[in-house]
């Protein structure tokens, strides 16, 4: 795409960014940024031109390795608009820069997770969403809409949803495992030292939450304590490392029991030069149920161009190509069609099926400090 797309970073950088990236720090430094950090008013005014043109650029602030390119340099050729995509490796570094510029950071589009949006609008980080403007709204799979932390959409729309689980070496580990539980037993047993949990602060403290049977979105101090006890003192001296990305660590051939995102579960299956040798696991009774989102940050420059590209993205035209590049379902009610979901390599690994979805528990933003404590100690205690 030459100049119509940049990404910030090298590409070592990306590498490191991709798909998903860590969570951790969360309470250490998102509770600081978002402390008076109030934004100016919401949408400028419109800047569609008389003849029903777009601005010419728009500028989106997202994950890293988060869209396909080919889906940007469509949008231009159709729309006229260039769009510009910086790069960044957490919530809390994307909320730092557009808090720190107080309304006038040059963005347009902004890719939170889910958890973070009730903060970002008590904070008038993003603005509300114009429904008119997104006719294609309607297309989106209910499963999807009106979730907890935005009731009505006001804010936002699943850009890519997502959960968590393990994949192991079937070869290594010939038992059947299905819970957290057994998660534990593996990792303490026969994976000890092969092990890798990932480096996210709510996810690592989900899998002794999931072993106790308790909410996994707890703030009970007995609860966090019981949870500190499992994973630093029991699991933690068995993990060998934590990483952000699960295909990575397939990759290099040190692990046999990893947790991990399903969608970077199944991009290491698919690269394996062995795929059959990796099971991945929707873990019972629970795991995160996580979506990223689109959402539009306070004074963008380009309102009408985000409201276009945000209609224009979720749209059933392009949910496949969006979903086949980055590995996650966009959250389009197209994917509700077996058919459609047949054509997608290892769809079983992009699409959790109903018994799955239902038994899954979005990540609340709660009890993180003592979440992100049990973490570097776990950390500590695993010597990486």
């Amino acid at each position: 795409m030459g100049s119509d797309v940049r990404i910030l970073g090298g590409p070592a950088t990306v590498a490191k960014l991709t798909r998903r990236s860590v969570l951790i720090g969360m309470a250490v430094s998102g509770a600081a940024l978002l402390t008076g950090c109030g934004q100016g008013s919401g949408k400028v005014a419109s800047n569609v031109a008389p003849d029903g043109s777009l601005e010419d650029r728009l500028n989106i602030y997202s994950w890293g390795d988060y869209d396909d390119p080919a889906l940007f340099q469509q949008f231009k050729e159709e729309f006229g608009t260039v769009i510009q995509a910086d790069a960044f490796g957490s919530n809390e570094e994307m909320i730092a820069k557009i808090a720190a510029s107080r309304g006038t950071s040059g963005y347009d589009i902004v890719v939170p997770t889910g958890l973070m949006i009730p903060q970002m609008v008590d904070h008038q980080l993003i603005q509300p969403l114009d429904h008119s403007l997104i006719p294609n709204i309607s297309t989106m799979d209910a499963n999807f809409m009106d979730l907890n932390y935005d009731k009505g959409n006001r804010y936002s729309v699943t850009k890519a949803w997502g959960t968590t689980g393990f994949v192991y070496d079937r070869t290594v580990h010939t038992g059947t495992y299905r819970s957290w539980s057994d998660f534990l037993t593996l990792a303490t047993g026969e994976a000890s030292g092969r092990t890798s949990l990932l480096e996210d602060a709510w996810e690592v403290s989900s899998v002794a939450l999931g072993h106790l049977g308790i909410d996994m979105n707890t703030e009970d101090a007995a609860d966090l304590s019981r949870v500190r006890d499992i994973v630093v003192d029991e699991l933690a001296p068995h993990v060998r490392a934590y990483v952000g990305n699960a295909a990575t660590a397939m990759s290099q051939g040190a692990f046999t029991l990893m947790q991990a995102f399903n969608g970077d579960a199944r991009q290491g299956i698919l690269d394996a030069a062995d795929p059959d040798r990796w099971e991945f696991v929707f873990p019972t009774p629970t795991a995160n149920l996580w979506t990223d989102n689109w959402c539009i940050a306070t004074a963008a420059p380009h309102p009408d161009a985000a409201h276009r590209f945000i209609d224009w993205i979720i749209a059933p035209e392009q949910a496949p190509a969006e979903t086949d590049y980055i590995g996650y379902p966009t959250g389009s009610e197209l994917f509700l069609d077996e058919a459609v979901e047949a054509e997608f390599e290892r769809p079983d690994l992009i699409f959790p099926g109903q018994e799955v979805l239902d038994r899954l528990t979005a990540s609340e933003y709660r009890g993180m400090q003592q979440r992100t404590r049990i973490m570097t100690d776990a950390q500590a205690r695993s010597g990486v």
